[in-house]
């Protein structure tokens, strides 16, 4: 009882929070930063200045957005990016990440954990998951600065540089991508030289798919959110946190045009309202980049612009799944909603809502510029179109090709990666991500699109090709993974949130039980809410499968 008491005056003392903190969130936020919506961001904003978060600003965070400091406790703890201080000391000045997924496992992510703590003792050394930069395995960020290929040498240089922000890519100017023809197809639709209708025969011709991983053909998905009532809205999900992915950050590298057009023809099809940005955190310099250039945007807009507001995510995989993404966008935790309503019925505030991978609105402009021939005339092995495939692993040339739809994981690796390392040979390779399998070297010629991989129990998903070598084992991989879905899983259903952590516990045996893994990835697949928990057994149930040789 005396407990209970005390936690209750812990309480009542966090609901007023010191005048020192309520100066603070006014120093700091500004005076338009006072939704519900806008809670993330202003955790962002604490957490960028001090570099934890206290009670106290918590508190003042709630009276500032007139939510219970319950309300504001349970957003911030949700996110991996937010540390929150109670009654222990702060984190060290410098905390510096490094990824510890599959491709920079295979490139040494665990001796270089070791190497920075002996290096840095003062620093926080954290493994993290996939921060977006396989293609430069092993890779570390320091605050907010990217490191790779990262080793201890690299790292402590960066440190001793104050490198701690990542700058901005070098991209076209808004003025020079429009004088190479960036914004024409939207002119068109402005100027009415084509209608709406045009846009959606283009898009339903090609079979464009959505490519941030489910592949739903985007002209259904647009004609569906036509025909709920106005207001509508556009959320463009840029928070790739599948292992073994970065097509959208390589992307935006080149340049944020296509995007931009993308979004902006797509808003004006469906009559958006307004557009959300969804940005991962561990892209800093891009969240910049997009930030300036759409500044630019609408100095000198190309054409009428909606509402268009870019949002940070806070390092949880989940919130790339839709409805989750919508939920963190709304400024709280990210986890998925229950379906039907579908977000082309009810999405952001209760609103029909379009939602997109940002390479599915890349694609837009060159489609409607080349048209759905040009599109369909690609393809291999009896796919259409054309495909972003980030490959990774143990390959010579690793990175971001774009190649026909049912390319095969040996073509991509012979006629793009380069080939196998010197000594290395092909074992098996992680077609689509950490959650889409992994498949051995006896069937790297099955082509890789949509459609054409679940009957070997995987999947395509974003394109994610991970490739192992003979000196990987299938299980060590597989076992990665599901250390991954176990960190990264909501908690909202339990299927996943414990199926995750058993299935992880399961695969550190020596000898694997089958028929428990089995009759456990079942109920995952069955019960859980979301693709996470569905597709978590993946990697495990490959194993079994293409691999028994390993388990046995």
């Amino acid at each position: 009882m005396a407990s209970a008491r005390a936690g209750c005056r812990r309480l009542t003392r966090a609901h007023a929070p010191a005048a020192q903190a309520r100066r603070e969130i006014a120093r700091l936020l500004e005076p338009d930063i006072h939704r519900r919506d806008q809670l993330l961001e202003a955790l962002h904003l604490l957490h960028d200045a001090h570099g934890h978060l206290t009670a106290d600003l918590l508190a003042a965070l709630a009276e500032r957005l007139g939510l219970s400091v319950a309300e504001v406790h349970e957003v911030a703890s949700f996110y991996h990016h937010f540390d929150i201080v109670r009654d222990a000391a702060a984190p060290p000045a410098l905390t510096v990440r490094v990824c510890d997924s599959m491709t920079c496992r295979m490139f040494g992510a665990e001796a270089l954990c070791d190497e920075l703590r002996a290096a840095l003792p003062d620093a926080r050394i954290q493994r993290v998951p996939c921060i977006g930069r396989c293609e430069r395995a092993p890779a570390a960020m320091v605050r907010r600065q990217p490191v790779a290929p990262a080793s201890a040498q690299a790292v402590q240089d960066a440190v001793a540089a104050g490198r701690f922000e990542e700058a901005p890519p070098p991209v076209p100017s808004l003025e020079q991508a429009r004088c190479d023809g960036a914004y024409a197809q939207l002119l068109r639709l402005v100027r009415g030289d084509i209608g709406a209708e045009d846009v959606l025969r283009v898009l339903e011709r090609s079979a464009l798919p959505g490519l941030g991983g489910a592949g739903f053909p985007a002209g259904r998905k647009w004609r569906l959110v036509l025909e709920q009532p106005r207001p509508r809205y556009l959320a463009v999900n840029i928070d790739e946190g599948e292992p073994g992915t970065f097509k959208d950050r390589f992307l935006l590298e080149q340049s944020p045009h296509p995007l931009f057009e993308g979004l902006l023809i797509a808003a004006h099809v469906v009559e958006a309202d307004a557009v959300y940005l969804y940005i991962r955190d561990e892209y800093p310099g891009i969240r910049r980049m997009l930030a300036e250039q759409l500044e630019a945007l609408r100095e000198s807009p190309p054409a009428p612009l909606p509402r268009i507001e870019l949002r940070r995510g806070a390092g949880s995989y989940v919130c790339g799944e839709e409805s989750a993404m919508i939920e963190s966008i709304e400024g709280r935790r990210g986890q998925p909603r229950l379906r039907p309503p579908f977000l082309a019925q009810r999405g952001l505030f209760g609103r029909p809502t379009l939602e997109h991978n940002m390479e599915t609105l890349h694609w837009v402009p060159r489609l409607l510029e080349r048209g759905a021939e040009w599109y369909l005339g690609h393809g291999a092995h009896g796919r259409c179109g054309l495909r972003s495939y980030s490959l990774s692993g143990r390959i010579r040339r690793p990175g971001l090709y774009q190649a026909p739809a049912g390319t095969t994981a040996r073509e991509l690796i012979e006629e793009h990666g380069g080939g196998m390392l010197e000594g290395h040979a092909l074992y098996g390779y992680f077609p689509g991500g950490a959650a889409g399998g992994i498949l051995p070297a006896s069937m790297a010629d099955v082509p890789l699109d949509f459609g054409t991989l679940e009957e070997h129990g995987c999947f395509l998903g974003s394109g994610a090709v991970i490739v192992l070598s003979d000196r990987d084992a299938a299980r060590d991989a597989a076992a990665c993974a599901m250390e991954f879905f176990a960190h990264e899983s909501c908690g909202k259903c339990t299927p996943c949130r414990v199926g995750t952590v058993r299935a992880a516990e399961l695969m550190r045996a020596a000898h694997w039980d089958a028929g428990l893994m089995e009759e456990l990835s079942h109920t995952m697949r069955d019960a859980s809410i979301c693709g996470l928990g569905q597709a978590a057994p993946n990697p495990m149930q490959s194993v079994l499968r293409h691999f028994p040789q390993e388990v046995a």
